[in-house]
């Protein structure tokens, strides 16, 4: 309460006075929290503000009476709205030269890019979202369980620039510092009600499940985890930034670009090379760095096992051996040079994407992953001996081995994807599902079983079949 007011607070560094701010409100708790607050705070900061709302053609009704919602409140506060609607589970679908999505990932990538048209038509000069300290824990936390770089612990960045001259404009997190707590009782003391999106309690979403369970259970252990895990994030964006520099510094001479030609240079071309004995010089943390770079390069993003891959094969060696990663890179060995190129079925243009998160399943139990358009159904005849844990249902990654039925050793997933004339986005992103560290199921395949499991997948435009592994 400040002279008599209920406020909220605000980190206001990047908004400056006579901005056009747009803020994107979906009618939950966050943002019209962030609505009100802003339009609170608007004379003091000289902003000039808008209410901006997309409705994803998810969720039927309820969609409308958000949108509804959305409506009323910004001519409450007697504000300009700008409203659009995308069929997100359209944009989800496989597309020619373009891989599934997950519908997360498609809202989010549709909703970013109408903002980015609000900016590039002059409506707006930046777009508000209201992300808070509890989205920035659970979003560093699922990038942890995922198994992601550390750039990926930077999490949610309060303020993302697009300087590029097509679209122009910045994104601004204003409530990052803020928890989702103060968010309620901020509303409660307005008396400004909100709407609840119902598959925000769905707990086939990850994210739901580190909201609703993960989180809670690690809280007991320390009530204080959500404000670590935000300072982690911007540990990570701080250290991030310096690492950007040091490599900007560090690779000229050791990722080369091009193939070598006789008589010395090099030839124009997309294949990109790493000097091995400039290479070795470094200490690992910059070699994994450098290599993660020049993949970079070539729009690829390896994990730590695929950069893991990469530097071993370079240190460690012969000229002439190869790898190729999962998701259509590879990787070629000569007396000086590890070369790096994309495979020809991956040669598409097109940026490549992250695998769908992994899903945590019950045994038994069920669970379901949009991104790969797979539900599982675990059973079991009889408990177990000792608990097994949950199965974890992912991408493949090099390495993998499956038994098949009937056959008399493990095949690598690699060459069964090979046999199965698997290629390109598809063969990125093949679910497989892994048990106390054997994978039990992969899509398209029947393993050898094991006694007491079953396990019905039900496949994408298929019917639901069942394999017994367990």
């Amino acid at each position: 309460m400040v002279n008599g007011k209920t406020t909220l607070n605000l980190n206001t560094a990047h908004l400056k006075p006579g901005m056009r701010l747009a803020v994107g409100v979906s009618g939950g708790a966050d943002s019209v929290s962030l609505l009100r607050a802003l339009a609170q705070r608007a004379p003091e900061l000289g902003l000039v503000l808008f209410v901006a709302h997309l409705h994803h053609g998810l969720r039927g009704a309820e969609a409308d009476a958000d949108l509804e919602f959305v409506r009323e409140l910004a001519a409450q506060l007697n504000l300009p709205l700008h409203e659009a609607q995308v069929d997100t589970a359209a944009e989800a679908a496989a597309q020619p030269g373009k891989p599934a999505e997950t519908i997360e990932e498609a809202a989010r990538r549709l909703r970013y890019a109408w903002f980015r048209t609000l900016m590039r038509k002059g409506k707006a000069d930046a777009v508000a979202t209201a992300h808070t300290l509890d989205d920035q824990a659970e979003t560093v936390l699922a990038k942890f369980l995922r198994g992601a770089w550390t750039e990926g612990f930077s999490g949610i960045h309060p303020v993302v620039e697009f300087p590029e001259g097509s679209s122009p404009g910045v994104i601004v997190r204003p409530l990052l510092a803020t928890t989702r707590a103060e968010v309620e009782t901020y509303l409660s003391a307005l008396g400004q009600n909100w709407r609840e999106d119902s598959t925000n309690r769905h707990l086939t979403f990850t994210r739901n499940r580190i909201r609703h369970e993960l989180l809670p259970l690690l809280q007991t252990w320390n009530p204080r985890l959500s404000e670590h895990l935000a300072q982690m994030a911007e540990l990570a964006r701080d250290e991030e930034a310096w690492w950007h520099d040091e490599i900007s510094r560090s690779s000229p001479g050791v990722i080369l670009t091009g193939k070598p030609v006789r008589g010395g240079g090099r030839a124009a071309g997309e294949e990109v090379a790493i000097d091995l004995p400039r290479l070795a010089g470094f200490h690992p943390a910059i070699q994994r760095r450098i290599l993660r770079h020049a993949a970079a390069s070539l729009g690829f993003a390896p994990d730590f096992a695929g950069t893991e891959t990469l530097r071993n094969l370079a240190l460690h060696g012969k000229a002439g051996q190869r790898c190729e990663l999962a998701a259509g890179l590879r990787a070629e060995r000569t007396h000086r040079e590890l070369r790096l190129t994309v495979l020809p079925e991956n040669q598409t243009g097109a940026p490549q994407t992250p695998a769908p998160e992994e899903v945590t399943i019950p045994v038994p139990g069920e669970g379901e992953s949009s991104g790969f358009g797979v539900r599982i159904r675990i059973t079991r005849a009889e408990p177990p001996a000792t608990d097994p844990g949950p199965a974890l249902l992912r991408n493949w990654k090099p390495g993998d081995r499956v038994r098949l039925r009937h056959s008399a050793a493990p095949k690598k997933v690699k060459e069964v994807l090979e046999r199965l004339k698997v290629s390109g986005a598809a063969r990125a992103r093949w679910p497989v599902l892994e048990l106390n560290g054997r994978i039990v199921w992969m899509q398209g395949v029947v393993l050898e079983p094991e006694a007491g499991i079953t396990i019905t997948a039900t496949e994408p435009e298929s019917p639901a079949t069942s394999y017994p592994v367990g």
